[in-house]
């Protein structure tokens, strides 16, 4: 994740598979928003949930510059953001438009994991591991 740090957890994927799962999490991000946007008059509070997904994607589209910086608490702090933003999100669509709320499941499976990586590279920058 840190291009420059000598230190890598053992559960963290290799460099190379990580490109294509991103373009498929913004791929299934991006149905996920439309089938939303289609269904958003039948959804409670839809301005609520389009502002959740907003702000969870531009806190994801900068999380990486903040990692990189080593900034490893705030990529934290970022993670769980992105992550309760999602959840809340995907339990707004739910009964609505649940194909809509499913496609949103992996990348918060995946960011969840990526939470998990980080917070090894907190513990190791904190010497704790």
């Amino acid at each position: 994740m840190t291009f420059d740090s000598d230190y890598e957890p053992w559960f963290q994927p290799p460099g190379f598979i990580i490109g294509p799962i991103w373009l498929i999490l913004y791929t299934m991000l991006a149905f996920s928003f439309v089938i939303m946007l289609s269904k958003r008059n039948e959804l409670p509070r839809p301005y609520l949930i389009i502002a959740l997904f907003l702000i969870q994607l531009i806190v994801n589209l900068r999380w990486p510059m903040v990692f990189n910086s080593e900034e490893y608490f705030i990529s934290l702090l970022m993670i769980i953001v992105m992550v309760v933003f999602t959840v809340i999100y995907a339990g707004m669509l739910y009964d609505t438009a649940k194909e809509a709320s499913m496609l949103v499941w992996p990348y918060i499976a995946w960011v969840s994991f990526a939470g998990l990586i980080n917070l090894a590279y907190l513990l190791n920058s904190r010497q704790l591991i």
